[in-house]
């Protein structure tokens, strides 16, 4: 069992099993909650002593670096759950506190780093779900878990969490042979056909409020569709709805940049 070439540096922790009791078929993101511009290296010193009863397979700093903490044909101390890091990758990722926002740099290798995981370890699509019950029962074939699925934690953060779907979206994209928007290449090639027209239902023009940064803002209502840039907490108006994947309902901006996630958001 291999470890990724990505990595640039390497500190391996005494906190772990070896070898681990299942084949790594699960993904599992974390986040530091610190600082979001801590390296690779400094993730990987933290959990260096045995002291700290914890570790994880994979860091990635704010500047793009990436360490590898448990090799990966051992069992990383993790998630609070023991048969979740058996099969799991584990990532420890790089973010600000409070908010446990994500640098671009961090995120783009995150997406990497997943990519290449899947890659050499057979997993041939990501599958994330929103409902708890799906991930830790692994049902629908949904092979994404967090912390908080174990633990009583925040962990991966707001920020990370509904991200979820874009990440297995743009990792999907480079597993099925396409091109993803992150790390510098091309839009996906196979996005999700729309639920219903891309204009959705017009509504009666309302107003929301953002209630978390950098939210994703896509071509159309649904994690399956690129992102095209992101929008800031404050007001803004919303002219159409409609159903998609990875939120109850999207909303589509009066501006025309495109849909947001309602459920981030509260009517003003």
């Amino acid at each position: 069992m291999s470890n990724s070439t990505l990595v640039n540096y390497t500190k391996i922790s005494p906190n772990k099993n070896s070898p681990r009791n299942h084949a790594i078929d699960t993904i599992t993101i974390h986040c530091t909650a610190g600082n979001k511009d801590n390296t690779a290296k400094q993730i990987a010193d933290f959990f260096s002593s045995s002291a700290r009863g914890a570790s994880c397979n994979y860091a990635v700093g704010g500047d793009g670096s990436i360490a590898l903490v448990v090799d990966e044909k051992d069992r990383s101390w993790c998630t609070s759950s023991s048969a979740n890091d058996h099969r799991a990758i584990t990532i420890e990722v790089a973010s600000n506190i409070p908010g446990t926002e994500v640098n671009e740099k961090a995120y783009t290798a995150l997406i990497n780093l997943v990519a290449d995981i899947c890659k050499r370890n057979g997993i041939k699509k990501l599958v994330w779900s929103t409902d708890k019950n799906s991930r830790v029962n692994h049902l629908n074939g949904c092979n994404m878990t967090v912390h908080r699925d174990y633990a009583n934690k925040a962990c991966p953060g707001e920020w990370l969490y509904s991200r979820h779907g874009d990440i297995a979206a743009h990792v999907n994209s480079r597993l099925s042979g396409g091109t993803s928007a992150t790390g510098g290449e091309t839009t996906p090639a196979t996005q999700q056909k729309p639920t219903q027209a891309t204009t959705g239902d017009a509504v009666t023009p309302y107003t929301v409020r953002v209630k978390i940064t950098n939210l994703n803002i896509r071509k159309g209502p649904g994690t399956g569709y690129a992102a095209t840039g992101y929008i800031k907490p404050g007001v803004y108006t919303i002219t159409a709805e409609s159903t998609g994947t990875g939120a109850k309902k999207w909303g589509k901006l009066k501006s025309g940049a495109g849909w947001i996630a309602l459920n981030y958001t509260t009517k003003v």
